[in-house]
């Protein structure tokens, strides 16, 4: 977008009032600070998420952690790292059959289910504020800043103020998106300490061979050969990779055609134009048919607001992925036809799951899963592409809701330390959640918000379609003041983001 400039402009709305929480039905005990976001450059959401905020549409919202029923903790996996687990592969392998061999399992694994009972547990959000439109750097009106101190404003936009009604969609992490329910382990004695570890039946029919093998040479007068010991393990190869169970060879006679297309969110793309009509119906299916909800909950509007309206602007860098960066529909496409939609953004460092919807008839498939293993393997070929692009995050992690949990399977990964935004590995992370449902992670007392606001005055707000400090603007505001409001957005987006990010002020 050579010439122009992103930027990010959002309205704030606060966290005052609860609502009801899907994962545990409290009609009241669900509380978020929440605001609006016109526009809004993919650094500034990497920034935001890894600071505990999420996108549902334009909402963004963050969970008042220590306050809310159900703290949700965002969760990133390492994809360069995952391997996937017994019941990963399970899976895959379930997929490759019905391609191959047309066989549609009758029922979901047990443990695997697709869709969530946890529904409606994100935020409703504000009246819809009128839409602002970022124009070029040589249009922009500063105000000038008081002191050389406060970084240079820059834009001049039209005026903007909430209208309409509209509320925001739930949250896209608590609908039927990808489900691996786990069971928490049930008390037991433990193993017998008394006797020996199990062992595999190959390790020990490979050692009988070795002590024959011994045995034969001391007889011929031979130097015997070095027995296993516990310390020097048997070699094993290597663990085959995700890639390799997701592209396992299929006949070329199979029953069936699966390929998964990535399509940018945008009305002037043609692949996304095409497959609009096709998807909006998938997603109507599956909202009535998974969640029970009225036609008019699952109306095409209702999809566009929801699914395809990103704050995100498409954005491409040198060192950045091909595809670029903003927000996609990964389409499942089975014989020709549409069967699944992965909705991601991709962001600096990252792939950011946002929803998933399927058709019913395939629900046995557990698409959720597979859905996202395949967004694993793919942020692993992005990051050819682009270094710093290592991790999947997968929304929220909510352990105080067990049906939630399954997104805990998909290791190595972290949590994020909800007072000082450092991430922790899920491991050292439960114990906490297992005493409390707020818990802070980070093991160092003393650290603290390496991003902590400094000065509320550096913030940048637009008013009247000028950029300024909020330093200067607020010795311009006639009335109440607007500094306690401020100071709160400021402090719960950090200070990097204050001093980038624009605070509409009517």
């Amino acid at each position: 977008m050579a010439g122009t400039k992103s930027y990010t402009i959002v309205e704030y709305f606060g966290g005052d009032d609860g609502y009801r929480c899907g994962y545990c039905k409290n009609q009241t005990g669900n509380f978020s600070h929440g605001m609006w976001s016109h526009t809004m450059t993919v650094q500034d959401y990497q920034d935001l998420i890894d600071r505990g905020w999420r996108r549902s549409g334009k909402y963004v919202y963050k969970p008042i952690m220590n306050k809310t029923c159900c703290p949700q903790y965002t969760i990133r996996c390492h994809a360069l790292k995952f391997q996937p687990s017994k019941s990963h592969k399970k899976i895959l392998k379930k997929i490759n059959k019905f391609i191959s061999k047309g066989e549609l399992p009758r029922e979901p694994d047990q443990g695997e289910p697709m869709d969530s009972v946890c529904e409606e547990a994100g935020p409703r959000g504000p009246s819809r504020p009128s839409e602002l439109k970022c124009p070029a750097v040589s249009e922009l009106q500063t105000e000038p800043a008081e002191s050389s101190d406060i970084p240079e404003a820059q834009k001049e936009v039209p005026e903007a103020g909430p209208t309409g009604s509209d509320t925001s969609r739930t949250d896209p992490e608590s609908g039927p998106e990808r489900r691996m329910m786990t069971s928490a382990p049930k008390p037991g004695v433990g193993a017998d300490a008394s006797r020996p570890p199990c062992r595999k039946a190959k390790e020990l029919r490979k050692e009988r061979r070795l002590q024959k093998e011994q045995m034969r040479q001391r007889n011929d007068g031979a130097s015997p050969i070095v027995s296993p010991t516990p310390s020097d393990p048997p070699q094993t190869n290597q663990p085959k990779p995700l890639e390799d169970f997701i592209s396992e060879s299929l006949p070329e006679n199979s029953s069936h055609n699966l390929e998964v297309r990535l399509v940018p969110v945008s009305f002037e793309d043609p692949r996304f134009t095409e497959s609009y009509e096709q998807s909006a119906a998938l997603y109507a299916i599956y909202q009535m048919a998974v969640h029970g909800d009225d036609p008019s909950e699952c109306s095409e509007s209702e999809f566009r607001r929801f699914l395809c309206d990103s704050p995100l602007e498409a954005e491409y860098s040198p060192d950045g992925p091909e595809v670029g960066y903003g927000s996609f529909h990964q389409q499942y496409w089975l014989d020709g036809r549409i069967v699944a939609v992965g909705v991601i953004d991709i962001l600096p460092t990252c792939v950011s799951s946002v929803y998933l919807y399927y058709h019913p008839d395939f629900a046995s498939l557990s698409l959720g899963s597979y859905s996202a293993l395949r967004e694993i393997s793919f942020t692993r070929q992005l990051q050819k592409q682009s270094p710093k692009l290592t991790y999947y995050y997968l929304g929220f992690y909510i352990h105080s809701c067990p049906k939630m949990r399954y997104k805990g399977q998909y290791r190595p990964s972290d949590l994020l330390c909800p007072e000082t935004f450092a991430w922790v590995s899920i491991e050292e992370c439960l114990p906490h959640l297992e005493n409390s449902r707020y818990a802070r992670f980070n093991p160092d007392p003393d650290a603290g918000d390496a991003r902590l606001l400094k000065d509320v005055g550096r913030a940048l707000v637009l008013h009247r379609r000028t950029v300024m400090p909020y330093a200067v603007y607020s010795k311009k505001r006639r009335g109440s003041s607007d500094e306690v409001e401020v100071q709160q957005y400021a402090g719960l987006v950090g200070q990097d983001c204050a001093e980038r990010i624009l605070l509409y002020r009517a």
